[in-house]
């Protein structure tokens, strides 16, 4: 396996949608290409080459199981990415919380917005 130096970006392979998608399923237990190919409508040989994307950014582990490769996550390379983008998680908060205050003084009075806040 590449030495970190060389590894995929992690944040760059955690941009697909798909990839979050097989991330999921894979922090719920180890699963196979195959028990991953049935959960999407796209190819075996996508599937593969988005964990291959996976693994290099070392996200995601694999071992050999019989004729099997069994995919799982690797929750220490997730920490880091967790570490890093939690730092703007005040800053968020903050703005979010900034919104919802003008939302309610700018809401007129029996306002029956959908979706809004409670």
């Amino acid at each position: 396996m590449a030495n970190a130096s060389k590894r995929a970006d992690p944040y760059m392979a955690l941009a697909d949608p798909t990839r979050r998608r097989i991330l999921t399923l894979l922090s719920n237990r180890e699963r196979s290409v195959g028990d991953l190919v049935r959960r999407f409508d796209i190819s075996q040989p996508a599937i593969s080459q988005h964990l291959r994307v996976l693994r290099s950014a070392g996200v995601v582990k694999v071992r050999q199981d019989g004729r099997q490769r069994m995919y799982s996550v690797d929750f220490r390379r997730l920490k880091r990415v967790h570490d890093w983008v939690s730092q703007f998680e005040s800053f968020w908060e903050e703005k979010l919380g900034a919104l919802d205050v003008y939302l309610q003084r700018t809401e007129p009075p029996n306002s029956d917005r959908k979706g809004a806040r409670k």
